[in-house]
C-alpha cells in the first residue's frame, strides 16, 4: 500500500522542495500539504504539481487542533513538520510568533498523533539549537545552547518531541540541518537576498566583519537525507544533516558577486545583529551511516542557485518589496534599541 505523507509548511522553501522530491521519487505516494501561507509560504513553489492527483493542498494552521485532526483522521503514515517561523531577525522583533508556531504548533501535532498514530513523525530542526562552536563539530548528544528566540523555539519544540517519545511512545525522530540553499528560498536569507540584490545592482548588507561561518547544504541533498532517515532512522534518535561546506559570510558574498560578474563595491557592512553566533559546525556521520551523503558540489550548487534566481525574476520580484520593507523596519527598530540601551 502506498505511503501517505503529511507535510506541514509544504509551501515554504524546504517543504516545497521535499514535496517535489517525494513526487519525483515515489510514483504511488500521496501527499497532503498543510500550510498556513504566511509571508514565506508560496503556492507558486508548487505550481507545476498542483494538479497531480497524488497531491492535496490544505490551507491551515498547525496551531489549530481541529484543522490538524481533520487531516490526520484520513490516515497518515509519515508526518514531516517543516512548519515554522525561521528568520532570526524576525524572532528578535517578535519572539511570541516563533514560540506559538514552533512550540505550540509542534504540541498540537504531537497530540494529534496520539489520537491518530503514524509510522514516524519527523521533527525538522536546525543546527542553530547547538549555538556557536569555535573549533570542532557538534554531535547529536551535545546539549542545546540556543542564542536567539528562533533557535530557542526550535530547541523547545525538540524537548516537547523528546518528552512525547518517552511519555507517550510517539514514534519520532529529530533532524538538525545546517544552512540550506537552493531554489524557492524566500529572499530574506543571505544567499537569495544577496543574489537578488546583486542582480539589481543594489548593496549587499553584510553583518559585522562577515567572518561568521556556516555550513551550507543544498536543499535537495537535505531532502534525500530526510527520506532515508524516515525509512531507516532509529526511532527516538537525533540526526545531524550537514553539507560539509564551511564558508564565511564574506566568502559567500564574494562568490555570488564573482558568478554574476558584479563588483565588490556592492558589499555594504552593517551593524551586527544581537546574539549573532560565530560558527556553526555539525558532524553528520550518524546520518551518513544510514547510506546518505551530500551529492551536490558547493560551487556547482551555488552557481545553479544563482542561475535559478536570474531565470525566475518574476517569482522573487513579487516577494522582494515586502522584504525591503521588513529590512528597513528592522534597521530602524535595531537603531532604536541601541539608543534605548545607551
Amino acid at each position: 500500500m502506498a505511503d501517505r505523507y503529511l507535510i506541514t509548511g509544504g509551501a515554504g522553501f524546504i517543504g516545497a522542495n521535499f514535496v517535489h522530491y517525494l513526487l519525483d521519487k515515489y510514483s504511488s505516494c500521496t501527499i497532503v500539504n498543510l500550510d498556513k501561507l504566511t509571508y514565506a509560504g508560496n503556492l507558486e513553489n508548487l505550481r507545476s504539481i498542483e494538479s497531480d492527483p497524488r497531491y492535496t493542498f490544505v490551507k491551515g494552521d498547525i496551531c489549530d487542533a481541529a484543522n490538524v485532526e481533520s487531516v490526520m483522521a484520513e490516515g497518515i503514515d509519515y508526518v514531516f513538520n517543516f512548519a515554522a517561523e525561521t528568520h532570526v531577525d524576525r524572532s528578535i522583533i517578535d519572539p511570541a510568533a516563533f514560540i506559538r508556531t514552533d512550540v505550540l504548533g509542534t504540541h498540537v501535532l504531537l497530540e494529534s498523533i496520539r489520537k491518530y498514530p503514524v509510522k514516524k513523525f519527523i521533527q525538522i530542526s536546525t543546527d542553530e539549537v547547538y549555538g556557536s562552536i569555535e573549533k570542532g563539530f557538534f554531535i547529536e548528544n551535545d546539549p542545546p545552547a540556543p542564542s536567539s528566540p528562533y533557535s530557542a523555539s526550535k530547541a523547545g519544540a525538540e524537548l516537547l518531541v523528546q518528552s512525547y517519545i518517552k511519555t507517550f511512545g510517539i514514534p519520532a525522530v529529530i533532524t538538525r540541518a545546517s544552512n540550506n540553499y537552493g531554489p524557492y528560498q524566500y529572499p530574506e536569507k543571505l544567499i537569495p537576498l544577496f543574489v537578488t540584490n546583486a542582480l539589481d545592482d543594489k548593496s549587499l548588507p553584510l553583518y559585522g566583519d562577515g567572518l561568521n561561518v556556516r555550513d551550507w547544504l543544498y536543499v535537495k541533498d537535505h531532502c534525500a537525507a530526510l527520506d532515508i532517515i524516515a525509512q531507516k532512522g532509529t526511532l527516538s534518535e537525533v540526526y545531524n544533516i550537514g553539507g560539509g561546506n564551511e564558508k564565511t559570510n564574506i566568502e559567500i558574498t564574494r562568490l555570488i558577486l564573482e558568478i554574476l560578474n558584479k563588483p565588490d563595491s556592492l558589499i555594504k557592512p552593517v551593524k551586527d545583529r544581537p546574539g549573532h553566533d560565530r560558527r556553526y559546525a555539525i558532524d553528520s556521520a550518524k546520518t551518513m551511516n544510514l547510506g546518505w551523503k551530500p551529492e551536490r558540489d558547493f560551487e556547482q550548487g551555488l552557481s545553479e542557485t544563482v542561475q535559478w534566481y536570474a531565470d525566475n525574476r518574476e517569482w522573487w520580484e513579487r516577494l522582494k518589496d515586502k522584504q525591503v520593507q521588513f529590512r528597513e523596519y528592522y534597521r530602524n527598530w535595531y537603531q532604536n534599541q541601541l539608543g534605548m540601551a545607551e
